[in-house]
């Protein structure tokens, strides 16, 4: 359904052009649009490439373990139903501690592995568990400490001061996350 909506709004859009006359323009931004997206996505994968770097490196050198640890505690009393020790619980924490460092796409293949380690779990394997919905909604909501990737994308697209987001963005996340677990706790004790 969505993709007939889609269809529909270009054919709308190309036939209106084309009715007016403007047909060329419609041509020309295309191009350039895609011209803007290439360039971006080659912006984005240097920065990708460089924050999942790091990210080995951190992991190599311990300072992911470290953030592992200091985060625990909180993952702990997040995810009560996990029990300790179990392979899910580490892949979290170095997913958790990913984001908060703002690895963004460098912190996902923890929390597919997060994912896959619930689903051994879960009770119910068609439906998703407690725990599997909370980990959801923390990549989500998304805490941020230091958004690196987004700092590394305003400096690759030559922003003067591209750290000049870090507090909004921490504040901003914080409100979020604080927000969504908030509403998964009144859920739950509406369930319950």
């Amino acid at each position: 359904m969505i993709s007939l909506i889609w269809v529909l709004l270009v054919v709308i859009g190309v036939g209106y052009a084309a009715g007016t006359g403007r047909i060329d323009g419609v041509t020309t931004q295309a191009l350039a649009a895609a011209n803007n997206a290439v360039e971006m996505v080659l912006g984005l994968v240097g920065v990708i490439c460089l924050w999942l770097g790091l990210m080995k490196i951190a992991e190599k050198s311990g300072l992911l373990d470290q953030v592992a640890r200091l985060v625990a505690p909180v993952v702990r009393i997040l995810f009560p139903d996990i029990p300790s020790g179990h392979p899910a619980m580490g892949a979290m924490v170095m997913n958790i501690g990913g984001n908060l460092l703002g690895m963004g796409s460098a912190s996902i293949p923890f929390g597919l592995k997060a994912m896959a380690a619930l689903q051994d779990i879960n009770q119910g394997k068609t439906v998703a568990s407690g725990a599997m919905c909370r980990l959801v909604i923390l990549n989500t909501s998304g805490l941020t400490i230091i958004p690196a990737s987004v700092i590394g994308l305003r400096a690759s697209l030559g922003a003067t001061d591209p750290t000049e987001i870090a507090a909004t963005v921490f504040m901003a996340t914080t409100a979020s996350t604080v927000a969504a677990l908030s509403a998964d706790w009144l859920l739950k004790q509406r369930r319950l």
